[in-house]
């Protein structure tokens, strides 16, 4: 007896556990959706940033997210990928490439805002680029670095190693078998975890304040050393007003945000089971 009402007790834990959190999330975006989706219109997303919450618009920090977006992944993709060969497929058996391996794996957990005071120390003062947009995808770039690397390194990990030693076998080179073997049957896993890491890089909003990116911006960068900001900050400069009309401003960004990023998740799945089914 006393272990059934143990297991009811442990049930109804587990329920409550499992409900409770997602049901505040269905709350807090219903919220959220309410507010922000009757705000949002053609004008509020091609309109720069106002004092006034009926005339303010995100153009400077889509457009600034979409660029940063670009950079960050032109930055550390072919750095994360090829630092994954390297480690799965030439230095897999040395003391250094397990030393790599486990503290990028710390570096992973690492809170963002350290990675904005390192981008700050390096990029904006050491290496002089300033409160730019190019400064700032770097740092981005070394927030999402490692979690590019772990996910390649599953990717080519999953790799079976028949097919390396039937390409071997018929006389490859080890950098041949790598370039036609090993990556495309591990680029749908690649591609996926470099998505997912972008989408990390969309929402985030400490690193790019430590590095100076601007809260109020009425202008696009024309340039990649050109000041910028990003949605996220755009966000938290609205919510920081006390004006009651800048809520329904917020949530509507909130909204473009969220579809920003599930437009990103989505790619990955579709893109992963296409390339999946083409193999």
């Amino acid at each position: 007896m006393n272990h059934r009402i143990a297991d009811r007790i442990l049930v109804v834990v587990c329920f409550v556990g499992l409900f409770l959190p997602l049901a505040c999330l269905v709350a807090l975006l219903g919220d959220v959706m309410w507010d922000g989706v009757a705000r949002i219109d053609w004008s509020f997303l091609t309109s720069y940033p106002s004092r006034h919450a009926d005339k303010a618009g995100l153009l400077p920090g889509l457009v600034g997210s979409l660029f940063l977006v670009l950079l960050t992944g032109l930055i550390c993709i072919p750095l994360g990928v090829g630092a994954a060969i390297y480690l799965q497929e030439y230095g897999q058996d040395s003391r250094l490439s397990r030393f790599i391996a486990i503290n990028i794996g710390s570096l992973a957990g690492v809170p963002s805002v350290i990675y904005g005071l390192l981008g700050l120390g390096i990029f904006v003062r050491t290496f002089g680029l300033g409160r730019s947009l190019i400064a700032g995808a770097a740092t981005l770039a070394l927030l999402v670095l490692p979690i590019v690397v772990i996910a390649s390194i599953e990717a080519l990990r999953a790799v079976p190693g028949t097919l390396r030693e039937a390409a071997l076998g018929l006389g490859a080179t080890r950098w041949q078998v790598i370039r036609h073997v090993v990556l495309p049957a591990a680029l749908p896993s690649i591609l996926t975890g470099c998505i997912l890491s972008m989408s990390r890089a969309v929402g985030e909003t400490a690193p790019l304040i430590v590095v100076g990116a601007l809260t109020f911006v009425t202008f696009l960068p024309d340039g990649i050393d050109a000041p910028f900001t990003a949605l996220p900050i755009q966000i938290y400069n609205w919510v920081s007003r006390p004006q009651a009309g800048f809520e329904n401003t917020a949530a509507g960004g909130i909204v473009i945000l969220l579809g920003l990023l599930l437009i990103l998740n989505l790619g990955a799945v579709l893109l992963r089971a296409k390339l999946s089914k083409d193999r």
